[in-house]
C-alpha cells in the first residue's frame, strides 16, 4: 500500500506473478509444489485432505508413498471404463448409512389416537363371542349348566366391551350415531352392527335364562319358550364367528405397519385366542362334568392362536420386530407362556375342580395379554419410520424386478386408484 494521497498500486499482470513465483526461493516451492499435491489428493479422496493440509499450514514436509497409500481410500486398477466403477466405489465409502427419519420430527404414519380402552374392547369382545358359541353347544347337547353360565358370561363380556368402546369414543351418543348408516366398505360400519346383532340375541337368551327362575311354569304360552330360545341360541353362534374377527379387520385397515401388513393371520390369531378364553371361562365357574366340550374347545383354540401368531411373525418379515420389543415383547411372551401352560392344564385337568379353574384363568390371562401386545406393537410401528419406509422400498424394488423380467404386477395401477377413490379397504402393495 502506498501513503496517503500517492497514487493507487496497479495489479500485478499474470506475467509478474509468474516472474515471482519463478524468483521464489526454493522453500516457497516446495510450499507451492506441496499445496498442489494436496489439492490433487483432495480430489482423489476426502480422507486424504486432512494430514496434508495440517502439514501444509504448519510447514512439514510432504508425506511419503507409503503412509499417502494409507490414507487414501481403496481403489480398485483401472481398466478400460474402469473410471465409473471407482468414482461409485467412492461413493459408496463416502455416504454415511441412511437414517430413517421424518419433517420435522413428525412421525410418516400417525399413531392411532387409541388407548387401553380400545385392547380390552378387544379381549372382552372376543371372550363375549366365544362364550356365545360355547352356550350354543351346550344348549344343543343338554349341558344346562355350562349353557348357563356361558350366556351370563356372553352378557357380561358384552357390557364391559361395549363400555370400554363407549368410554373409548368419549359419549354414547358416538356409538348411536355409528347405527344410522352401513356402510359395507367400512369395517366400524359393520363391526358396529354385528355387535348390536350379537347383543340382540345374546341379551334375548340371557333373559331367558333368567326367566326360567322367576316365570312361573304354568304361564300361557310356556311350550312356545324352549323355541325362542333355540333361536336365540342360534343367532347369537351365528354372530359370535364375525364379532370375534372383525376386531382383526379394523387393526388391519388402517395404516399400521405391523397390523396392516398382518391382515391375512390376525383374524386368526384373534379367534382362536377368542375360543381359548371363552374354554377357560366356562372351566372356571362349570362343573367338571359338562365342562368336556368347553376344555376340547380351549385346547383348540389355543393351538389355532399359537399356530397363526406363529405363521404371522414369519410372513411379516422385519415388521415382526416390535412384537419382540419392549412392552409389546414382554406382554406377548407371558401370553404364550401362558397359552400354552393353560392349554396343557386344560387337557389333563380332567374332574379335576382347582386344576380346571388354574388353566381357564391362565388362558383368560394369556388371550388378554395378546390382545394388548399386539396393540402395542403396531403402536410402535406407526412411531418408528422404518417401519413404513423399508417395506415401501422392497415392494417397490419387488415391482420394478417383476417389470423388468415381463412378470405381470401382483395388482395394477389402475386397481389401487380405483380402491383409493372407492374408500375400499385393500392392501395397495
Amino acid at each position: 500500500m502506498g501513503t496517503v494521497g500517492a497514487e493507487p498500486t496497479p495489479p500485478r499482470t499474470f506475467a509478474q506473478t509468474r516472474s515471482r513465483v519463478d524468483d521464489a526461493t526454493p522453500a516457497v516451492k516446495r510450499s507451492l509444489i506441496q499445496a498442489r499435491d494436496t489439492a490433487r489428493t483432495a480430489v482423489a479422496g476426502l480422507g486424504s485432505t486432512v494430514p496434508h493440509l495440517v502439514r501444509s499450514v504448519t510447514g512439514g514436509t510432504a508425506p511419503s508413498d507409503a503412509e499417502a497409500r494409507r490414507t487414501r481410500p481403496a481403489e480398485e486398477p483401472q481398466a478400460r471404463g474402469g473410471g465409473g466403477r471407482r468414482k461409485r466405489q467412492r461413493e459408496e465409502i463416502m455416504v454415511p448409512p441412511a437414517e430413517f427419519s421424518s419433517y420435522y420430527g413428525r412421525n410418516i404414519v400417525k399413531p392411532a389416537p387409541w388407548k387401553h380402552e380400545i385392547p380390552a374392547y378387544l379381549y372382552m369382545g372376543g371372550l363375549a363371542a366365544g362364550s356365545a358359541l360355547v352356550a350354543a353347544g351346550g344348549e344343543f347337547t343338554g349341558r344346562h349348566e355350562l349353557q348357563r353360565n356361558s350366556r351370563l358370561i356372553a352378557l357380561a363380556a358384552l357390557v364391559g366391551s361395549t363400555g370400554a368402546l363407549i368410554a373409548d369414543l368419549g359419549k354414547p351418543s358416538r356409538f348411536l350415531n355409528m347405527m344410522r348408516t352401513v356402510k359395507l366398505t367400512s369395517p366400524m360400519s359393520v363391526g358396529s352392527w354385528i355387535l348390536a346383532g350379537f347383543g340382540a340375541f345374546t341379551g334375548t337368551a340371557a333373559v331367558s335364562e333368567v326367566m326360567r327362575f322367576v316365570v312361573p311354569k304354568d304361564v300361557p304360552g310356556q311350550q312356545f319358550w324352549p323355541i325362542g330360545d333355540r333361536l336365540a341360541s342360534l343367532g347369537a353362534g351365528a354372530f359370535s364367528a364375525p364379532l370375534a374377527a372383525y376386531t382383526a379387520v379394523l387393526l388391519s385397515d388402517t395404516a399400521t405397519p405391523t397390523w396392516h401388513a398382518s391382515y391375512k393371520q390376525l383374524p386368526f390369531v384373534f379367534v382362536g385366542s377368542a375360543l381359548a378364553a371363552a374354554g377357560g371361562a366356562a372351566m372356571t365357574c362349570t362343573d367338571p362334568v359338562e365342562c368336556g366340550p368347553a376344555r376340547r374347545l380351549a385346547v383348540g383354540g389355543s393351538v389355532l392362536e399359537l399356530a397363526a401368531f406363529q405363521i404371522m411373525q414369519r410372513e411379516l418379515g422385519m415388521l415382526a420386530e416390535p412384537l419382540h420389543e419392549g412392552k409389546a415383547g414382554r406382554y406377548l411372551t407371558t401370553a404364550k407362556a401362558l397359552t400354552i401352560g393353560g392349554a396343557t392344564l386344560a387337557a389333563l385337568s380332567g374332574h379335576r375342580r382347582s386344576t380346571a379353574i388354574l388353566a381357564g384363568l391362565a388362558l383368560n390371562v394369556g388371550s388378554a395379554l395378546t390382545r394388548f401386545g399386539v396393540f402395542e406393537a403396531g403402536m410402535t410401528s406407526a412411531r418408528d419410520p422404518k417401519y413404513t419406509v423399508v417395506p415401501q422400498r422392497e415392494r417397490l424394488e419387488k415391482r420394478l424386478e417383476q417389470r423388468r423380467l415381463g412378470e405381470p404386477p401382483e395388482r395394477s395401477e389402475q386397481d389401487q386408484r380405483v380402491a383409493h377413490h372407492s374408500g375400499m379397504a385393500v392392501n395397495p402393495f
